[in-house]
């Protein structure tokens, strides 16, 4: 838990708030195994030398896991029973590998399978499937990819990342900056990769299916972690913070467990539903780029507009450290609409099982 340790301490020293004051801490983890099992977030705030009374707890909601945490945190303090959380993330995919959490064969259990006979597939070839059904093509997914290595390379050269990144110490030295972002990528050079989810089997069993995604227009696996420090509106009085941001509205939702990556969808319509907002209100989308296909769909079904959809880029550049990653696309969208002097930023994440968490931010400054 060294990693997540040094970004609550950096997050404490930066904040200069008191860290026996805060109430919880809420960690999003998806493999919850081996270096990551027995409570990450408590490890790793007690690994920073920080107040033992402090508790913390684990989340566990998929891909959207850190941006569940950043709900419970903020729905925490709104009902009046704490004034102050951390919402935080970690996942160190280089040591505890996907699905490493799992004993067994069967995971499913009799009557799952017995509903969704003949069966689910990965999240690859349910990347496929929204491609299909959405009318997406190899080369639609290549130019998006190129896209957020381009559109990231640029924010990293021109500082957008700095207030965002802390330097971690590692047994190899100090790492500052992301390492994934590849700025000679164009679509001709992702157009020679192999589609990397076909198999005759499920060629038979969805004939719709083109087979386009592969290594390069699919989210990278990383390592990371993040952390947001969350506090009423009068606690922020008290101690002379003024708030960054405010949050609008939340919502959750799960959709198709075939097609799974659909859910921000809905997850969108309902939430700005929630607000009494228009999608043409919002000036940043930042919708997690688990597969190029993900945010194109959502941007096709929408209508949207492509050049406010992860305008810094995303996880096919970034990677997508799967705790991790609903607190800093959150921290990549505060600081990009501030940036800018935008004020509404909307973030939607798909998550296995079909499922999207969907929030709305205000700038308050």
């Amino acid at each position: 838990m060294d990693l997540l340790s040094q970004v609550l301490a950096q997050l404490i020293s930066r904040t200069g708030i008191d860290p026996g004051m805060v109430d919880d801490v809420i960690c999003g983890c998806v493999s919850q195994a081996g270096e990551q099992a027995g409570t990450p977030g408590r490890l790793a705030w007690l690994a920073a030398g920080l107040p033992v009374h402090v508790p913390s707890t684990t989340i566990d909601r998929k891909c959207g896991s850190s941006q569940q945490a950043v709900h419970f945190a903020a729905q925490a303090i709104m009902s009046g029973t704490q004034d102050i959380v951390i919402a935080c993330g970690v996942e160190s995919m280089s040591r505890v590998p996907m699905g490493s959490s799992r004993m067994g064969k069967n995971t499913t259990g009799q009557r799952f399978d017995e509903r969704y006979a003949p069966g689910l597939v990965g999240q690859g070839v349910s990347a496929d499937l929204v491609a299909a059904k959405w009318g997406l093509t190899r080369d639609d997914l290549d130019r998006y990819a190129a896209r957020s290595h381009q559109r990231a390379h640029a924010a990293q050269s021109g500082g957008g990342f700095a207030r965002e990144i802390v330097g971690i110490d590692t047994p190899n030295g100090q790492v500052i900056a992301d390492e994934t972002i590849r700025a000679g990528t164009t679509p001709e050079k992702l157009a020679g990769l192999k589609a990397v989810f076909e198999s005759e089997e499920l060629s038979q069993r969805f004939p719709q299916i083109r087979w386009s995604t592969t290594a390069g227009n699919a989210s990278q696996m990383t390592d990371g972690a993040s952390a947001m420090l969350i506090m009423s509106e009068r606690r922020a009085a008290q101690l002379g913070l003024k708030p960054r941001a405010r949050f609008v509205a939340f919502d959750v939702v799960g959709d198709d467990p075939l097609y799974m990556l659909t859910a921000p969808i809905p997850a969108t319509e309902r939430v700005l539903a929630k607000a009494g907002m228009k999608l043409d209100d919002i000036q940043h989308y930042e919708i997690n780029e688990a597969f190029a296909s993900v945010p194109l769909a959502w941007q096709k079904q929408l209508k949207a507009d492509g050049e406010r959809l992860n305008p810094r880029g995303g996880a096919i550049a970034l990677g997508h450290p799967l705790g991790a990653s609903g607190v800093r696309l959150m921290t990549t969208m505060l600081h990009a609409l501030e940036d800018s002097g935008q004020r509404y930023g909307l973030q939607s994440m798909c998550e296995a099982g079909g499922m999207a968490n969907a929030t709305i931010i205000e700038i308050t400054r």
